[in-house]
């Protein structure tokens, strides 16, 4: 009786760490999409929509809690438990990231702009969101192999990222009207890339679920914030 009703907590915090990753996942695509679009109503519902993710948080790791406290469980059940707590902590601060590029999209005033630069940013978010839902097949199937194969795609995201930083500071240098909007580029492609090491993380996590080591997949280009 016991273990089935462990079981049946354990499924239902498995469902809320689905939902909030996306719901995160949808707000990176919203938060980009505002920002190429211009679209300031958008950039506030991503802002407006931040308690709801912080919130999925909090309950997640309140009932892990419990869990721990009351049903002391060990060995996997243990693990999957801890993992839930590390990778919601990592998905909330995802949507940190999604609100920021949200913040920039309001702060911007119809400066110049540059279309290849912004295609490229909406290729790099396609490519972060993709990972993100991706991260939560993977880890709805504790899938390891997969979880090891999405960390290495981190690679072509820091690839972006310096892309784009050597368009921005060219088109800054050759038209001074850009400089505003470049600076923005580099942070919103700053925050994608930190998005980038946080699925990066969860996939460390689904790997400590199998193996109960936490392995370093891919080395961090950027310093955790």
């Amino acid at each position: 009786m016991l273990r089935t009703q462990f079981e049946e907590d354990l499924n239902k915090l498995h469902d809320k760490f689905y939902l909030m990753g996306k719901e995160v996942s949808k707000a990176i695509n919203n938060s980009v999409k505002a920002f190429i679009d211009h679209d300031k109503s958008l950039a506030k519902q991503v802002i407006d929509r931040d308690d709801s993710i912080n919130q999925k948080e909090q309950d997640l790791e309140k009932k892990s809690f419990e869990m721990i406290a009351l049903q002391q469980p060990v060995t996997t059940d243990l693990r999957i438990i801890v993992t839930i707590m590390k990778a919601s902590s990592d998905l909330e601060r995802m949507g940190d990231h999604a609100v920021s590029i949200a913040k920039s999209t309001i702060r911007v005033k119809g400066n110049k702009r540059v279309l290849e630069i912004e295609q490229e940013i909406s290729e790099m978010a396609d490519e972060v969101t993709k990972m993100v839902d991706e991260v939560l097949i993977a880890y709805i199937n504790t899938d390891e192999e997969k979880a090891i194969e999405i960390a290495t795609s981190d690679r072509k995201i820091n690839e972006y990222f310096k892309s784009i930083y050597r368009h921005s500071i060219r088109a800054m240098k050759e038209n001074a009207e850009t400089v505003v909007v470049g600076a923005d580029y580099l942070q919103v492609a700053g925050y994608l890339e930190r998005i980038g090491d946080y699925v990066t993380n969860v996939c460390e996590w689904i790997v400590y679920i199998k193996t109960g080591k936490i392995s370093e997949l891919e080395m961090k280009n950027v310093t955790d914030d």
